[in-house]
């Protein structure tokens, strides 16, 4: 705890250095503390006390420069760290760098912040050092946060306060097994320190006409690695992939369908493994690795950044894993009218599958 306390005021002293020129930037640093969740009973023997720790963010303000940032009610983006102390000498303890968006509601009282980045486990399983860490089987974990707080700024001078809720979530995508993932939801009471003496106007200029495009065609490719459950069954290459159709709304939003060919070689292994080791599972090892599913789905568009979410069922599903729905949420980043990366996760239901990374075109 005296080190914990130690890096708070060496953050607050950074917090402190001002700029004389406009920045219209900011500052905020939040101590949490509360449970983890019991989302899965095999993790329930690593849950050994309350986890702790703190979230310094760098923020930078918009006013209005760009019609999406009026559309969003003047959202912030930035950066944040985050340590934590998971309570568990098993889990160790986690360091993690994000990106995130704030998005404000209720007069700008309220700021919901989603937050996506990698997080590193000072502790992770090990077969003959940590074998009791089902929970991250890598180092290098996928991390999301959200944090839901009431905020005020400028309470004294340039500091305002925050409090509220906040969500981490800790899981490496079955990249590498075990991955039973860990969820902390906390509380969270913080400061916040403008380095602008003054607040900025906000401009209020865009009108919302209607806005609609036609019907758009996509083509996707995705790729990545992962390994079954079974821990060292193997880490193997996926590839996806996928042709859709989407139909622009809005200026914000859009609709899709279409269609996913999925090629896991994991579920070769997985195949064999269950046909020679678990005989009343009934698996022949003659089934085919191959998956084909339909989707809908719905983009979110933000700037050249989207948030896509869709909602796939299996119409071609000869071997049965996690059953024949499936989801998938992600990132895309547009490159000009026509091209975009994307880095997405697909699931079935809570269970993570694995984390693609894709590039497409939309024509």
């Amino acid at each position: 705890m005296r080190n914990l306390l130690r890096t708070i005021l060496l953050l607050m002293s950074i917090v402190l250095y001002g700029q004389q020129e406009k920045q219209n930037t900011y500052f905020d640093l939040n101590y949490f503390g509360g449970n983890i969740a019991l989302h899965n009973n095999s993790i329930a023997h690593l849950i050994k006390g309350h986890p702790e720790g703190f979230i310094f963010s760098w923020n930078k303000q918009t006013f209005g420069n760009e019609a999406w940032e009026q559309r969003y009610n003047y959202p912030d983006y930035g950066a944040s760290f985050i340590y934590q102390d998971l309570k568990s000498e098993t889990l160790g303890n986690n360091f993690g760098l994000y990106a995130h968006y704030n998005f404000y509601f209720l007069k700008r009282n309220v700021m919901l912040r989603i937050g996506q980045g990698l997080s590193f486990s000072t502790n992770p399983y090990d077969k003959i050092e940590n074998p009791k860490n089902v929970a991250f089987g890598s180092d290098i974990l996928s991390s999301t946060y959200v944090m839901l707080n009431y905020k005020k700024d400028r309470l004294f001078n340039r500091f305002g306060i925050q409090a509220g809720l906040t969500l981490i979530h800790y899981s490496n995508a079955n990249v590498k097994a075990p991955n039973t993932s860990v969820n902390t939801i906390a509380f969270n009471l913080g400061v916040n320190y403008h380095l602008d003496s003054e607040e900025s106007e906000f401009v209020e200029t865009v009108n919302d006409e209607k806005f609609t495009e036609k019907i758009k065609y996509n083509f996707a490719f995705r790729s990545g690695i992962n390994e079954s459950d079974v821990i060292g069954s193997g880490q193997f290459p996926f590839y996806v992939l996928s042709a859709y159709a989407d139909k622009r709304l809005s200026h914000v939003s859009a609709i899709q369908f279409g269609a996913d060919v999925f090629f896991s070689n994991f579920l070769k292994e997985l195949i064999y493994y269950q046909s020679v080791s678990l005989p009343e599972e009934n698996v022949s090892g003659d089934e085919d690795y191959k998956r084909v599913g339909l989707f809908v789905g719905h983009e979110l568009f933000i700037n050249r950044i989207s948030v896509e979410s869709q909602l796939g069922y299996y119409i071609y599903y000869p071997f049965d894993f996690e059953g024949r729905t499936y989801i998938r949420i992600g990132l895309k980043r547009y490159f000009g009218k026509k091209l975009f990366g994307a880095i997405t996760l697909k699931s079935h239901g809570a269970k993570a599958e694995a984390v693609e990374f894709g590039i497409g075109v939309r024509l």
